[in-house]
């Protein structure tokens, strides 16, 4: 007998070798028929997995994520099967589940059409209703090589050359299809259901390596029913009509040269105003915060990066050339290693510490061709980083002062539902430290955020490596989720650049570094409050803050007065004196998303007053001049900076 032990503390007394369907039929047939895999111990596997000892056990329903998460990765597997089935000479290479669905790749010299992908999505739905069971398959290294060269089967095989000798390989066979993959997956074909669809299909290159052959990824998505689909495709309609590149170009605010800069940004006038008050914002929200603000050079020498250990984790991703005398100097692709020599700089006191050391400083990584999306992932972008040097008594405050400031900072843009990662240490190859730096480090943060209430999760081997991090994930108005902010702490930079301060002993000391950005970059920000609003900016946020148009050529000079006024006052007002119909002039204000529109006629003249349009609004008033912009004058402000 096994003893099992369920979420809710229960034990289910079991005979030994008992899988998971026997546990999920135990507490309920209707949880058995929707199980798709268990957890045991903590561990994700199939649900078919015999328990031979005592085990804590978690039952997965396509409602939880990692759930979802298999589900999808299965789905993929029946993608490759429905396109083996259709094509037989093409060759499938790699099927990952990722956000929102999966991929696949495969091999094939014509291209995919839309037909192709209703011919694809209506053999997986046959294979789906065959409801062939998925069967876990172990082979030696060297026979799983052969068995996929028989096959014709090249990329597969190429994979398993890489893995170890000794390498156990698992398969998954399913009717007569067998796919290379550690698993785990549902337990048959007819567990995936029909809430799927092929979205689009796209280049890739082998491996992700641009000198290996182009591949053709077909990208899908699946849900654990027919209305989280529905929800999810009626989200992707919405977000096309937000799309920010769609509406930067609508709004004039701005564009790019893919063809002379890729991935950098043409800021228009308009454009370029919401990145200045988005600085503007944040200064004055750190100045407040006791923050100190500095600027540093964005070309420097390459043995700054190598010191901080970021070349030889990202060389590949920086900008770097040769001078005449043979120095490597490197456009900066983070602000770090300035704000540490800037701290060298005179000796520090331990009454000095907190030192909160803001910069907006302008970075470049060379990110692929094909990851480039608008302002969301460029190649050139301001980061409103910080670095917070302080002793490690402090660093548990500074992290809860800088948890709370990211969160209030959101609340002003409208973003309140926010979720909180803790990234955790990555594999020992991946990082710089000690086991002991990271086990401070971690604690540090983990107490930061439980002894003020902070709910979080887990986010393991995902710290950055030098030091694990916080990660803040916004959720917009149509429910997509960004991360934006995040916090990091640091014990390992302080002690490779040898920066210390003079402790009450009199003695040197090293301190904390905390490494903070709250926009995360300005670009990426904007793009995503754009989205958020659907254009519709707040009005202290809009670079056209009201329009005033005359109805007829006679009322100009009042409405230029009226212009003039709001500009006195420190509005973003311009008149619009063509001669057109008042209602074309609305209209095309309104798709310019200018949040206020005030009509002047000859009434309005004689009273003194304007009527004014709302956007989105039909609803229209009439009132005073002075009352008008007195009251924009209030809306426009910044929100309140400090409690």
């Amino acid at each position: 007998m096994v003893a099992i032990k369920l979420p809710d503390g229960s034990i289910l007394e079991m005979e030994s070798g008992v899988n998971g369907f026997d546990v999920a039929n135990k507490i309920s047939p209707n949880l058995a028929k929707a199980a798709l895999a268990i957890t045991v111990n903590g561990k994700t596997q199939d649900l078919s997995t015999p328990i031979t000892t005592d085990a804590t056990v978690t039952i997965i329903t396509g409602k939880d994520k990692e759930g979802l998460h298999i589900l999808r990765h299965s789905c993929s597997h029946v993608m490759a099967q429905a396109v083996k089935e259709l094509w037989p000479d093409v060759q499938v290479t790699i099927g990952p589940a990722i956000e929102n669905g999966f991929y696949y790749d495969f091999a094939r010299k014509e291209p995919f059409t839309t037909e192709d992908f209703e011919k694809i999505e209506a053999k997986m739905h046959e294979i789906v209703k065959r409801d062939e069971k998925l069967e876990r398959i172990v082979m030696p290294r060297n026979e799983a090589i052969k068995y996929f060269k028989d096959m014709g089967e090249h990329y597969k095989a190429e994979i398993i050359g890489d893995l170890p000798e000794d390498e156990t390989i698992s398969l998954y066979r399913q009717g007569a299809f067998t796919d290379l993959c550690r698993g785990p997956h549902v337990p048959s074909t007819g567990k995936i259901g029909d809430a799927f669809k092929l979205m689009k299909v796209a280049g890739a290159y082998w491996r992700g390596d641009s000198t290996k052959e182009m591949l053709q990824r077909i990208y899908a998505t699946a849900w654990a029913d027919k209305k989280d689909l529905k929800a999810y495709l009626e989200m992707l309609e919405e977000a096309e009509k937000r799309d920010h590149r769609k509406l930067g170009r609508e709004m004039d605010l701005f564009h790019f040269e893919p063809e002379y800069a890729p991935g950098a940004v043409f800021w228009h006038d308009k454009g370029y105003k919401i990145y200045r008050k988005l600085i503007e914002y944040m200064r004055n929200r750190q100045e407040h915060n006791g923050y100190i603000e500095i600027a540093t050079p964005r070309i420097m020498d390459r043995v700054l990066w190598e010191i901080s250990g970021h070349w030889d984790k990202y060389g590949a991703h920086n900008y770097s050339g040769k001078t005449e005398d043979e120095k490597q100097f490197c456009v900066k692709p983070m602000n770090c290693p300035g704000g540490l020599l800037v701290y060298k700089q005179g000796i520090k006191s331990y009454r000095d510490l907190p030192l909160r050391v803001a910069e907006f400083g302008m970075v470049n990584r060379y990110e692929a061709s094909g990851s480039l999306m608008g302002l969301m992932r460029v190649r050139e972008f301001t980061q409103d980083d910080a670095h917070i040097f302080c002793t490690p008594e402090q660093m548990e405050e500074e992290c809860v002062k800088t948890i709370k400031l990211i969160l209030d900072i959101y609340k002003d843009f409208g973003f309140e539902d926010v979720k909180i990662y803790l990234s955790t240490r990555p594999d020992s190859i991946y990082r710089i430290g000690s086991d002991e730096i990271w086990d401070i480090s971690e604690k540090a943060l983990a107490n930061a955020l439980e002894h003020n209430g902070y709910k979080y999760e887990i986010n393991e081997g995902e710290g950055a490596f030098y030091g694990p991090k916080l990660e803040f994930i916004l959720r917009d108005a149509i429910g997509r989720e960004w991360q934006c902010g995040t916090v990091q702490m640091d014990m390992n930079l302080p002690q490779r650049f040898d920066i210390s301060y003079i402790g009450e002993d009199g003695e040197k000391h090293q301190p904390v570094m905390l490494h903070r950005a709250l926009f995360g970059s300005i670009e990426r920000f904007l793009g995503i409050l754009i989205e958020n609003h659907a254009g519709k900016l707040p009005l202290w946020l809009s670079p056209e803050q009201v329009a005033v148009c005359p109805i007829v050529s006679d009322i100009d000079d009042y409405a230029e007065e009226v212009v003039k006024k709001l500009q006195e006052a420190g509005l973003y007002a311009k008149s619009d004196l063509r001669n057109e119909k008042i209602n074309y002039k609305v209209r095309e204000h309104s798709l310019a998303k200018v949040p206020v529109i005030a009509v002047v006629g000859a009434k309005e003249k004689e009273n003194g007053t304007v009527t004014v349009r709302r956007l989105g609004s039909e609803k229209q008033e009439t009132v005073k001049l002075d009352d008008f912009v007195a009251a924009l004058v209030k809306e426009a402000q910044m929100p309140h900076l400090h409690e």
